[in-house]
């Protein structure tokens, strides 16, 4: 079977969109695809949408999402300077964590989102982004706050908002990682 090609973003949002090859989709309320700048030099993937997410279709928009907007803020970086997507685009059942077969499921529409939106750095949002572009091995403890360069592109594990809600003695952690990301895109910018 030959690989599916895309001339643009809105070709892959399109595709996404009318996506049913796992069973995610079913009961949802549509597709989360992404948002942000198309350009982005920063792009940050968490999990997969909850249920604000699907009423909306809008990613990180939930009390995790508020939160990631104000760290983000912090460091002078804003939603729309910045693409927000996740690994999986339709609700899992009871915001459970996506299984291997979904998330493999989704990969290829995430990796034409990162060849359209071409970004410097990516943020890893939880341990379901750490596993699905990282290291499916990898503890949070062991990999948070490394950045690792894969293909010209640094991508940089941190503790998802969520957990930071659950356990806000983790929101340090994840305000150092976003003003390492920023300080990263700032020294790549110095090198060009």
């Amino acid at each position: 079977m030959e690989p599916i090609r895309f001339a643009s973003l809105d070709e892959v949002r399109d595709a996404a969109m009318r996506c049913r090859r796992c069973r995610l989709w079913e009961g949802t309320q549509g597709t989360v695809f992404g948002e942000g700048d198309p350009h982005a030099r920063l792009m940050i993937v968490g999990e997969g949408p909850g249920q604000r997410e699907d009423e909306q279709g809008r990613p990180f928009v939930g009390r995790a999402g508020q939160l990631l907007d104000q760290v983000l803020e912090a460091q002078g970086l804003s939603r729309q300077s910045v693409y927000i997507t996740n690994v999986v685009k339709h609700r899992p059942p009871q915001n459970r964590t996506p299984l291997p077969d979904e998330v493999a499921t989704c990969l290829p529409i995430l990796r034409w989102q990162f060849y359209f939106i071409r970004p410097k750095v990516i943020l890893l949002l939880g341990l379901s982004a750490v596993h699905a572009l990282l290291d499916p091995q990898a503890t949070m403890g062991r990999v948070r706050g490394q950045l690792v360069e894969r293909s010209g592109v640094w991508m940089l594990p941190t503790y998802h908002p969520a957990a930071v809600l659950r356990n806000p003695g983790l929101r340090v952690h994840l305000e150092d990682d976003v003003a390492l990301a920023r300080k990263k895109l700032e020294e790549l910018a110095a090198q060009q």
